[in-house]
């Protein structure tokens, strides 16, 4: 399929029709008798998938591969994070996909080895790689027949596993991903010096520690404040702490680190709304360290059901939104005045709040919904 797609009539025809409707392409006949326009149609969708998730990938000559494949491919922002992250001299990726995690991963080794079981998709893969000029040991293999097979020791093992079970349907546990990972977790430390996994944004921390011995490490990954993956680093040792690490990439927020476990013996303190208020990211929230968060940082936290915080004095290197923000009297709110609405612990949702007081949306201004220990209040910024 390769050498056809890449015949320059039917590339001149695909960047053609980058912008066509395609759903409508589909009904029409391919103008090319060894290319189908289902294959045409793939490659479209793949340049218009590419630029924004991996704009590196727009050069001539290469493929790409379904729908599936590119939506659970790592965006290029948070491949090139975790290959900051990264060294040595042997890497393996043992559920290689399209390869965009593997392309960045392996920046800093200097043998690296492939493993996917789809001979098409590493085929793909294959050809990419050689159009970027970048070197590997390709092998078309299940990952389980290799661990079973493989003799050599890594640097570092690479793994995302499948979400889906044979219904499509979304599976979260570890024993419920392909491959199980709890039943290969020993084999994969005992064959690396460190062992990556990537997860669901949706796993429950507190789980994964409890079932995964060897994690010493773990990263809430988020773009623009929507968490996209939890990655895990395991070794054959037990971690008495593992480091955990609150990542917005494409934000100016800082990275926030905790050690796993300190949530539970800190207690927050609490008070009314002072001159600053802070929200925190999602990364924090999915962490859940409410009460760290407050201490870490030194910040009063408004009600125990309210994540959102405050200090009379600027705390800048917050992880999250920061206003300037006075208490308001719900009747000096103008009907028709415009606010971004924030409602959080509140019984109203935004729309209700809109609807209730006449609020347009949007502009600079902000109003805030909450409650602090005293009740329900109102902040506006200033």
């Amino acid at each position: 399929m390769g050498d056809k797609l890449l015949n320059i009539k039917v590339q001149d025809y695909i960047n053609a029709n980058l912008n066509t409707d395609l759903h409508a392409l589909l009904l029409k006949k391919s103008p090319f008798s060894e290319v189908s326009m289902h294959e045409i149609v793939q490659q479209i969708k793949g340049k218009q998938v590419a630029q924004k998730k991996f704009p590196f990938l727009l050069k001539e000559g290469i493929i790409f591969p379904p729908q599936l494949n590119l939506e659970q491919s790592s965006s290029e922002k948070t491949a090139l994070y975790k290959s900051k992250l990264l060294q040595g001299d042997k890497f393996i990726d043992l559920t290689a996909g399209f390869g965009i995690d593997a392309y960045y991963l392996s920046e800093n080794f200097h043998e690296i080895t492939l493993v996917e079981q789809n001979p098409d998709l590493l085929e793909i893969v294959r050809n990419n790689w050689n159009v970027l000029g970048k070197k590997a040991k390709f092998i078309n293999q299940k990952l389980e027949n290799f661990l079973q097979e493989n003799k050599d020791f890594f640097d570092v093992i690479y793994l995302d596993p499948a979400r889906r079970d044979n219904n499509k349907n979304k599976v979260f546990l570890l024993e419920d991903l392909s491959p199980d990972i709890l039943s290969i977790q020993d084999t994969l430390t005992s064959s690396a010096h460190k062992v990556v996994i990537k997860l669901s944004p949706l796993i429950d921390l507190k789980y994964l520690v409890s079932v995964l011995p060897g994690i010493f490490r773990m990263d809430i990954i988020a773009v623009k404040n929507d968490v996209k993956e939890i990655v895990v680093f395991l070794s054959n040792e037990k971690s008495k702490n593992i480091s955990c690490n609150c990542v917005n990439l494409e934000s100016d927020d800082p990275v926030f680190e905790f050690i796993f476990g300190d949530e539970e013996d800190t207690i927050a303190e609490y008070g009314e709304p002072e001159k600053y208020i802070y929200i925190p990211n999602n990364t924090v929230l999915k962490a859940g360290i409410f009460n760290l968060i407050s201490e870490k940082m030194g910040l009063k936290k408004l009600h125990p059901n309210t994540h959102i915080y405050t200090s009379d004095s600027l705390v800048s290197n917050f992880p999250g939104r920061i206003f300037e923000m006075e208490i308001i009297d719900a009747k000096k709110i103008k009907k028709k005045s415009q606010y971004n609405i924030i409602a959080k612990n509140y019984p109203l949702k935004p729309e209700e709040l809109k609807k209730k007081y006449s609020i347009k949306d949007g502009g600079e201004n902000y109003l805030i919904f909450t409650q602090s220990k005293k009740g329900k209040i109102i902040l506006k910024s200033v």
